[in-house]
Parts: structure tokens; C-alpha cells; sequence
């Protein structure tokens, strides 16, 4: 069945679309929609594919189409279902070092990064609007200032832009892969190897999918990995994520056969509270000066005391 047109006089905002990569095909049009617009349940998504606001390669399609590398995905939200712009809101910030250009803040673990479904405020967005209103419009009013994410139970470094030139060229710096990323994660059992490097392709779960695996035809991923200390039967790992895919540690960890412990997703979430990866160092070129620099944030007080230690023995 193809669903007609309809209410697209009712559609004011310009179209965005987007060709899949060989690793974003065979999932469905409105999977895939989730992962591309933010601030919508699937359902309403579902509901702009039926009333003809989603193109697939110029056409109206159906909710459940599967993609194919190369298909071209055009959407136009309607204006009446724009999300209302983010209220500013008092919410305390870690802040690791504040600039003209930008933030670097400490995010603790379970605050989201930004509004989106089942989170329309209280998020890092919220409160950096509070802390710097004329940060709105940078980077457009949805997502202001953000320039990368992290999962909410994630904690650590997150960078955010303040003007519209470092909002550009940090963006650049990230996809270009220029951004050193370093994370500390708590994993289940003793890593045999001390170091490593992991190379497997990540996309979709075949049955999950809102989970993300290692698959044959996923995208091209890469994580290097260093063992700090291992105790009571977990390791505490350094990860370095060469390239940026939705869970990639997470994912990467689980095909080591060492899932992060907490992680009710791709191992098991036990008796706590979240799962224990922290985005430890990143580093990157000043948008200002063009010099290299780089900040770490603490080790959350939740690790475990003697991996609080080994991460305190290493160089910065």
C-alpha cells in the first residue's frame, strides 16, 4: 500500500534529506527516521509517513519500507509540529572551562543532553540556556550549542559551542575525526590481552531495534582499548573511539566478551544504578587559536575505589 499525499499545504518548514550509506540500509523507513530526527516519538513518525511528509526517492512510502544504500529520505515537518523551543532552566553545571568560544562541562550521569521524547526538559540544553541565553540560536533553537552527545547514563567531558564560528568549527572537527576522545569503562571480567585494537562494523540489531550490534554489513568502526587495572572480577579499560557510532564502546566491549557493567542494554544492569563509562579526556583544536588543547574530568565517586586509583596513577 502507498499512502497519498495529504496536508502537504499544511507543510511549512523547508525539507531536509539525507542518502543512506551502505551501513544504514536494511532497516526500516521508520526506524531509521528515529535515529535521524530527534524530538519525536515513533509513532509520530509513523504518522508523518502516512500524511506524505517523508519522501522516499521522491515518492510517498510506508512506515515499514525497508531502505536500500543509496535511497534519498526527504522529510518537511510540519510547522504545527515543530517542537516549542527549550525553556531555560536553573540546573547546576559542572563546568571544566568556559571560554568566549565555548564549554567544556562535566556531565554526571543520567542528565540528557538534550529535549527529545520522554525527556522535554530538564536536559544539558535547559541548563546551558539558563547559564548563556544568547547560546540559542547557535547551532539551531532544537539542539543550541551541541556539537556531540552522550548517552544519559554516560558521564564526563561534553563540549558545547557558544558562538555560531565554534559551533561550524568544532562540528568540522568532529566529523573530520580530528577530536581525541578518551573514556574510562568499568567492564564484567579479566581482559586476557592488556591492549588491543577493535575493528568490527556496527548497525542495527536484526531483531532489537533499539539496540546496535556488531554486524556484516554495518558501518566501518573502530575502538583501541587499553587495560588500567583489573579487581573483584572486573577490569577498568581506557577506550579511544576512532570513529563516532550510536554505542560504539558499549557495542565493541560486548563483542570483546567484556560488556560494561550496569549496562541493561548490552549486558546486564545488576544492582546498579547506571552503566559505568565516563567520557574521561577529549581534546581538540581551540576554535579561537587553532592551538591544541585538552581537559579530563574527574572519575566519578560511583567507580570503585581502586579504579578511581589506577585512573589516578596514569599520565596526563
Amino acid at each position: 500500500m502507498v499512502y497519498p499525499f495529504a496536508m502537504q499545504a499544511a507543510m511549512q518548514k523547508p525539507r531536509e534529506s539525507r542518502i543512506l550509506s551502505s551501513g544504514e540500509a536494511g532497516v526500516r523507513l521508520d526506524h531509521f527516521l528515529g535515529t535521524w530526527i530527534t524530538g519525536f516519538s515513533r509513532v509520530r513518525l509513523q504518522g508523518f509517513v502516512k500524511d506524505g511528509h517523508v519522501l522516499l526517492n521522491g515518492a510517498p512510502s510506508r512506515p515499514s519500507q525497508l531502505l536500500r544504500a543509496g535511497d534519498c529520505v526527504e522529510i518537511g515537518i510540519p510547522e504545527e509540529s515543530t517542537p516549542a523551543p527549550a525553556p531555560a532552566q536553573d540546573i547546576p553545571l559542572d563546568i571544566l572551562h568556559e571560554s568566549a568560544e565555548f564549554l567544556v562541562l562535566n556531565k554526571p550521569a543520567g542528565l540528557v543532553v538534550h529535549p527529545g521524547a520522554g525527556n522535554a526538559d530538564g536536559t544539558v540544553v535547559n541548563a546551558i540556556l539558563h547559564h548563556c541565553s544568547g547560546i540559542r540560536i547557535v547551532g539551531g533553537e532544537d539542539r543550541p550549542g551541541i556539537v556531540h552527545r552522550l548517552d544519559k547514563e554516560t558521564s564526563g567531558c561534553l563540549l558545547i559551542a557558544k558562538t555560531e564560528s565554534a559551533h561550524r568549527h568544532l562540528s568540522a572537527e568532529f566529523a573530520e575525526r580530528h577530536v581525541e576522545k578518551t573514556y574510562l569503562a568499568l567492564v564484567e571480567g579479566i581482559l586476557r590481552m592488556p591492549h588491543g585494537t577493535i575493528e568490527a562494523p556496527i548497525g542495527r540489531h536484526a531483531v532489537h531495534r533499539q539496540k546496535m550490534a556488531v554486524v556484516d554489513r554495518g558501518r566501518h568502526s573502530i575502538t583501541k582499548y587499553r587495560l588500567l587495572a583489573s579487581s573483584e572480577g572486573k577490569s577498568l579499560v581506557e577506550c579511544r573511539p576512532h570513529t563516532g557510532r550510536t554505542h560504539q564502546i558499549r557495542v565493541h566491549l560486548k563483542h570483546l566478551g567484556h560488556p560494561v557493567v550496569g549496562d541493561p542494554l548490552y549486558g546486564r544492569r545488576g544492582s546498579h544504578s547506571r552503566h559505568f563509562l565516563h567520557a574521561w579526556k577529549i581534546a581538540f583544536a581551540d576554535p579561537s587559536t587553532g592551538k591544541p588543547v585538552s581537559f579530563t574530568a574527574p572519575v566519578p565517586a560511583d567507580f570503585p575505589a581502586w579504579a578511581i586509583e589506577a585512573a589516578g596513577k596514569q599520565k596526563r
